[in-house]
Order: structure tokens, then sequence, then C-alpha cells
């Protein structure tokens, strides 16, 4: 306790204490203020002194950057690399690697050979200093796999493929493939499985590239189990995804509106809820998708209905959400950064990412912290919120050092 003082009040407590050898029980009210006086000043000045840490400003930054998960360019970074000054600034607290980069007409991007990707990995966690970083990919299998055949990592199948086979030891075995891949290189998050039902075949960005184990929610509880406990055995965290369902729609939320308000089911609820209540559930990310019924203004992401009303309390989950990219069309085709920004944590959103994969930005993570900060400074979102995402997602962490 002593070592939070200077060396000259540390000095003074011998001589305050032993000038009064006294039997303390004897000692009147005004004997012992008298005699503990001088001590108690002492300790004033030793908590308020120039060591202690001050952690309003940089510790209301830093919970912010625990906030963002954001992608970037490169095979390696260096110093001069903005993701590098983000990382070991505390600005983000994950990080999002792809293989191909969209904005630059699918060039290579940060995914080139198995132990490019591990010398990748190391560098990023090594600059992490206060907080494990999340480091994350979609590894689902099939369609979406970014750690591909063609640059050296196993093969995969699709979750249709393993739905339709429905076996368990199938499902198990691909399942721990893609865990241990991604353990083995660095990875702590894998953005899947996909939790959709099948209620549309033709969803393009579901069920038309088999993403979706099956039309039955049993079906999809089941596999999806399986894949989380291979990943869990790994640790590796995962993601259930596109909540509250998008296996309906018929248009893709990457490059617009997209309407479900006469094709959602409540059967698309069910695997999140039976995870859930099976205590599986690391983070649900949200989907872009609208339905009127739910939300007559905005899209599930920044919906208060969705996320706080069904996700929370109906179906009682208090883990880290993640937003879908928000840089995807259904976002920013009709909203602003700063409201989409604000309507998504009003909504009760923990993370948000920003894949800067489809428009590129380097910046985002500043700007996003400077219009939160902005957000709190106006009283339009509070520090008790940014605290309550702050704190979900310290308990998240924490699973990583188990």
């Amino acid at each position: 306790m002593f070592n939070i003082f200077s060396s000259e009040i540390r000095s003074q407590l011998p001589a305050i204490i032993n000038s009064n050898q006294m039997n303390f029980k004897q000692m009147s009210s005004k004997q012992l203020i008298v005699i503990l006086a001088p001590l108690f000043l002492v300790l004033l000045y030793a908590c308020s002194s120039n060591d202690d840490p001050k952690p309003d400003d940089d510790s209301l930054e830093k919970k912010i950057g625990q906030m963002l998960i954001i992608g970037f360019r490169g095979m390696v970074i260096d110093e001069q690399d903005q993701i590098y000054d983000d990382i070991a600034s505390g600005r983000v607290g994950g990080v999002l690697l792809y293989d191909l980069d969209v904005a630059l007409g699918f060039t290579p991007r940060n995914i080139e050979s198995p132990q490019q990707v591990i010398n990748l990995n190391n560098q990023l966690a090594g600059l992490a200093k206060e907080y494990p970083l999340l480091i994350s990919i979609d590894q689902e299998g099939g369609h979406v796999a970014r750690l591909k055949e063609a640059y050296g990592f196993p093969a995969t199948v699709s979750a249709e493929s393993l739905g339709t086979t429905n076996n368990d030891e199938t499902t198990h075995f691909y399942s721990r493939s893609i865990a241990q891949t991604l353990s083995g290189h660095g990875f702590n998050v894998n953005l899947a499985p996909v939790v959709d039902v099948n209620t549309n075949p033709d969803s393009p960005a579901i069920g038309a590239i088999e993403r979706s184990f099956s039309d039955n929610p049993a079906i999809v509880t089941h596999h999806a189990g399986i894949f989380i406990d291979e990943h869990h055995n790994e640790n590796v965290l995962t993601t259930l995804k596109h909540f509250p369902g998008h296996g309906s729609a018929a248009d893709d939320s990457h490059y617009g509106v997209t309407d479900v308000t006469d094709t959602w089911d409540e059967i698309e609820l069910i695997p999140y809820q039976n995870l859930i209540q099976q205590g599986k559930v690391d983070i649900v990310m949200t989907a872009h998708i609208y339905n009127a019924n739910w939300d007559a203004d905005y899209p599930a992401t920044m919906s208060k209905n969705v996320i706080t009303g069904i996700l929370r309390n109906q179906l009682g989950f208090d883990g880290v959400v993640i937003s879908d990219d928000m840089n995807m069309g259904a976002i920013t085709e009709y909203y602003g950064l700063e409201e989409a920004i604000f309507r998504s944590l009003d909504a009760g959103v923990d993370i948000l990412l920003f894949a800067n994969n489809m428009v590129y930005d380097e910046l985002i993570a500043i700007k996003v912290r400077d219009i939160i900060l902005d957000l709190i400074k106006d009283g339009t979102i509070t520090e008790a919120r940014i605290q309550e995402s702050y704190d979900r997602i310290m308990v998240l962490k924490g699973k990583l050092s188990k």
C-alpha cells in the first residue's frame, strides 16, 4: 500500500506513528482526532499525488476503441501503416482479415500463404498492449472461406452440405478442421456460423450460395452447436449471424435495402433462442434487413426494438452484439456515418464492424472515435452506454485467457 506514496511522505509515517505509542482504546475521541489527523493528511496528499493515473479522457477513448473492429490492407504491416498505430494506441479492439480487396477490383489483400498469415497475426497480436486483440475472419466453409485451398489451407465444405448430409461425425470433422486452422494461424474469432434458416433457397446472400444449414431450425441449431463446440475446444470465439434472420431475403444487403416484411417467419428466431439457452453464444451479428413489423423506421442493426427488444429482452442475450459491416450499401446508401453510428449504439450494438473492403478509409477508426466522443459531449450518447458495451467486451475477451 505504501508504494503509492512518495519517498518524502513515506519517511514521515514512522515518526507520526511512533510519536504516539499509546493505547488507542483508552483515548477519547478528541485525542484520537488529534493523533490521527496528521496521518490522514499524509494519506490524502498521497492519494492526490501526481503518481496516480488520470484515466478520464484516455480511458474513455480506449473503451470506445474496444468497440471497433476494422479491416485493413497489407500482407505485412510496419510502423508507417495506420493500422499499426490504431492497434498500438488502443484505437481499435479488433481487426478483420480478407483474402481479396473488393474496392481494388478483387486484388490480394491480407492472405497469401499459411506462414504469411501466421507472421501477420503474430505481429498484430503483439501490438495490442492492454487487451487481447480480436483477430477475426469469415471462415464459414464453402463459398465463404477466406483461407482457401488455393493459398495452402485445408479444404472446407458449405453449411448446406453439412446440413444435407446431417451426420454428426461429418460436421465435427469439418468444424474441427476450420477451428484448428484458425487457432493454428493466430485467429481468435470466427464470424460464423450462419444460423439463418433457409426459408428462401434462392436468397442471393444466403440460400443461393449454400450458407444455411437447413430450412429446418432444429437442424440449423444442432449443426451450428457442433460448429461452436469445436471452435471452443480450440479457444476460438464464434458469431451467430445474421440476427434476426436473413434467410428469407430476396435481396442482398451488401448492395442496398433488404426488406423482409412480407417474408420473414418467427421460426428464424429458433436457432438463436436454442443456442442462447444452451449457453453456447459468444457474439451475435446483426443483419442490415428491414421489417416494418419490427421497426417502421430503421433496419435491424439500427433498431432498438430488434436489438434491445427482441434479442436482449425477449431472448435473454446479454453477450456481445456486433454489427454487420457498416460499409454495406444497406447502411451507406441511406444513412450518414454519424446517424448510423448513433442509431446502432442506441439500439444496443456493442461492436461496430467496418470491414473497410467495399470502400476503403484508413482513417475510419479515428473518424468513428471522434463521432462517438462528440455524441457523448452533446449528451446524445452517455458514458454509461459506452461502459455497458465495454464491460461486455471485457467479459468476452476474458474467455480467450481461459
